[in-house]
């Protein structure tokens, strides 16, 4: 590669990460700025649509970022086990398979660019078209980059065409907005014969597609393939996808979730694990199974804010096997007291799991209310989780209860154990929105670990929240193809459907439920949570309904059996992610965990056939 090129390429990657960053920065000043603003009275027109659009803004960056650095989240690859030589084979129809599909989605996205906003339609001067253009250019240069890579060209090429096979529709719009051609009667025709193909074709494609996921195609490109397939049998009208990812992504509540999870990422990688592991150690480890709580406290700690309990495992797992070690547990125990509590924190307040939860199903339920109705069976199953730790804390010799060392680590972490109190209160009593909470707990966690305990430079803390723009992109650009597929479900009446379905073979509730549960285990298993809120929660809510089911009830359902989901043999997320943080054979993480999980499954049932937790506080 000559110099021109990687000068380039450099120039590309560092323009990608600064504008994220510039844009970061943007996220957290403005919300807390307006917040003052306001408290004085000076109201700023169209605040909030400015903030929700640079949420948009960066959504489209960070999935660009993503992909760059290769890590959009694809569900487990079946290639790892296939002999070498048929390796080239799967792996050439993947790359090509990925080309035709962001081709596709390029070409609805460019087509929808021209129909989704009158020139007029502008918040602070800048029309609002130009900020949905980025999706079209997000799509595009993720094409460019599969389109240029050394391997498999000639593949690349042959997906791209079947992507413009497939695009034929969008892109005849594209060329009637650009150039008013109207002599498109030979491209209307061969668009009427992929539709056709597709109606009669649907069921295998959607197979194919679904295959194609555990060969590493990228979640996210599967999810938008079938929908683009499941919108073309429909009629074709594909642009539809493009508006819902700009309308899931302009969601208020959505727009808190790269925030959290950019925050959760600072602490996790600064000293704040330390400091509260040194805190809860010195509160708790006098006493059999203290070490215990601490280490559940902790890992539900940065699981709330993180929203990804394998990155929870991956930055404190092995922090956490020292401490625990440390204090007498054996080494196989401390990695399934981990990777069980890893996600405990998707049941508490401000959980970026239930606020998705709650925005998916707005008409059905309300966010703050899953807050409190999770809460309870949260608190269960972290007390499970101790107590089950607690029974396997054999050792006999212990420090003594030193009050002088309790109030130095206390004093050396008064503001990490501050930050959740603040956060956590901020909201629930009012004074924050969920975008100022998120806001708030961005520039807390930033300045905490740059400027108060200066674990990081300032060079280094921005090459931290880099690292993070990654994880955000996967989750975002998930959302946006899962809301395009959920739209279909809902249109098509598929929901109505499958409660006629069930409710006529289905009457006694306590079966459902049962196999509810069942069904929800597997789903935790094959698909990640934010996915799986987008797709299976729409479909069941009504369902659940139509059994006297309360909404909180269901929620609290549903979330709790995707947590455990994490941990379920044989392809539980969890249970690799603790294989790679351990260095340890996934068989004997699970062999260690399914005395946890078998825990879990008792609270899930008590969860499930005790409504009484989940509504109490209501």
């Amino acid at each position: 590669m000559n110099k021109k090129k990687i000068g380039l390429r450099l120039f590309v990657r560092n323009f990608e990460n600064y504008f994220s960053l510039f844009i970061v920065a943007f996220l957290i000043i403005l919300p807390l700025l307006f917040k003052i603003m306001n408290r004085f009275h000076f109201q700023i027109l169209n605040s909030e649509n400015a903030i929700v659009n640079l949420v948009f803004a960066f959504a489209c960056f960070s999935g660009i970022i993503t992909w760059r650095e290769g890590n959009h989240i694809s569900l487990a690859s079946l290639t790892d086990g296939l002999p070498k030589r048929f390796k080239p084979f799967i792996l050439s129809f993947r790359s090509a398979t990925t080309v035709s599909i962001l081709t596709a989605l390029f070409f609805a996205s460019f087509s929808a660019s021209f129909i989704a906003f009158l020139p007029s339609q502008k918040v602070w001067g800048i029309p609002l078209l130009v900020f949905f253009a980025l999706l079209p250019l997000a799509y595009f240069t993720m094409l460019l980059r599969n389109l240029f890579q050394k391997e498999y060209r000639l593949q690349n090429l042959l997906g791209f065409l079947i992507g413009v096979l497939i695009s034929l529709g969008p892109l005849s719009g594209v060329l009637y907005s650009l150039f008013k051609t109207e002599s498109l009667g030979f491209l209307y025709r061969l668009n009427d014969y992929w539709l056709t193909f597709s109606a009669h074709a649907f069921i295998p494609l959607t197979l194919i597609l679904v295959v194609f996921a555990f060969i590493g195609v990228p979640l996210f490109v599967i999810l938008g393939g079938i929908a683009y397939l499941a919108f073309s049998q429909g009629g074709g009208y594909v642009e539809v996808l493009s508006f819902e990812a700009y309308a899931v992504l302009t969601d208020k509540a959505i727009a808190a979730i790269p925030l959290f999870t950019i925050a959760g990422f600072i602490l996790s990688k600064g000293s704040t694990g330390k400091r509260l592991v040194s805190v809860f150690k010195s509160l708790f480890g006098w006493f059999k199974g203290g070490i215990v709580i601490a280490a559940v406290l902790v890992v539900t700690f940065f699981t709330i804010f993180t929203g990804a309990s394998g990155v929870t495992i991956l930055a404190l797992g092995p922090l956490l096997l020292i401490a625990l070690g440390g204090s007498g547990y054996k080494k196989e125990d401390s990695e399934a007291l981990i990777t069980a509590s890893g996600a405990i924190g998707l049941l508490f307040p401000l959980s970026i799991a239930i606020i998705m939860f709650g925005s998916v199903n707005y008409f059905s339920v309300d966010v703050y209310d899953i807050f409190k109705g999770a809460f309870l069976p949260g608190l269960i199953l972290a007390i499970s989780m101790v107590l089950l730790g607690l029974s396997r804390d054999v050792q006999k010799e212990r420090d003594a209860f030193n009050g002088r060392e309790i109030l130095s680590a206390l004093k050396s972490s008064v503001f990490e154990i501050l930050l959740p109190f603040f956060v956590i209160f901020g909201f629930l009593g009012g004074f924050f929105s969920i975008i100022e909470a998120a806001s708030f707990t961005l520039l807390y966690a930033f300045v905490l670990e740059t400027f108060v305990r200066k674990t990081f430079s300032l060079r280094e803390s921005l090459a931290v929240i880099t690292e993070a723009i990654p994880i955000t992109g996967g989750i975002l650009f998930i959302l946006a193809s899962a809301r395009g597929l959920s739209y279909f479900m809902i249109d098509a009446n598929i929901p109505e459907l499958i409660t006629g379905f069930i409710t006529s073979h289905i009457q006694s509730k306590i079966v459902f439920l049962l196999l509810l549960n069942v069904f929800l285990l597997l789903v935790g298993c094959l698909m990640d949570i934010y996915s799986a809120i987008f797709i299976i929660s729409p479909l069941l809510m009504p369902i659940c309904e139509s059994f006297g089911i309360h909404p909180v009830h269901t929620a609290v359902i549903f979330l709790t059996n995707l947590q455990l989901g994490f941990l379920t043999p044989p392809i539980g997320m969890d249970l690799f992610v603790a294989s790679y943080a351990f260095d340890s054979p996934v068989m004997k993480i699970v062999k260690n965990v399914l005395p946890f999980i078998l825990v879990q499954a008792i609270v899930l049932l008590l969860i499930t056939y005790i409504p009484w937790l989940t509504t109490v506080f209501l």
